[in-house]
């Protein structure tokens, strides 16, 4: 795939991210860790920050917004790991053991894959077949 067809891809995976976070909160909600304070305002915020650096990773017409977005992008993607992580010991706590080993290890293995895509997608591609 070429860097432009997978800006496009994380952009979509985002937005429909930040859409989620709006209309059903409550799978956040119950992830988050309780250290995190005013956690409904967490939840509302992320997904606005999902969909608006989705919209800032594809537009057009300015590489330094499209930068921004993705150096935006790749700090939430850290931000949000503790919930992650949060979700694996409260899941993998559960009596059936929850989602299990298959789904959490990949996840925790995906976060720096999903940081590192964030920024590089967002770069301008040096030659032509980059996207």
């Amino acid at each position: 795939m070429t860097r432009t067809a997978l800006r496009w891809l994380l952009a979509t995976f985002y937005l429909v991210a930040g859409v989620i976070h709006l209309v059903r909160p409550a799978p956040f909600l119950a992830i988050m860790p309780a250290w995190v304070p005013a956690p409904e305002a967490v939840v509302l915020w992320t997904g606005v920050a999902e969909i608006l650096g989705a919209i800032g990773l594809v537009q057009p017409f300015s590489p330094p917004l499209r930068r921004a977005a993705g150096w935006g992008l790749a700090l939430y993607a850290l931000c949000v790991w503790p919930a992650n992580i949060n979700h694996f010991i409260i899941d993998m706590a559960r009596d059936d053991g929850g989602l299990g080993l298959a789904y959490h290890v990949p996840r925790m293995i995906a976060q720096p894959v999903i940081i590192w895509l964030a920024l590089w997608v967002s770069r301008e591609s040096k030659t032509a077949h980059e996207g």
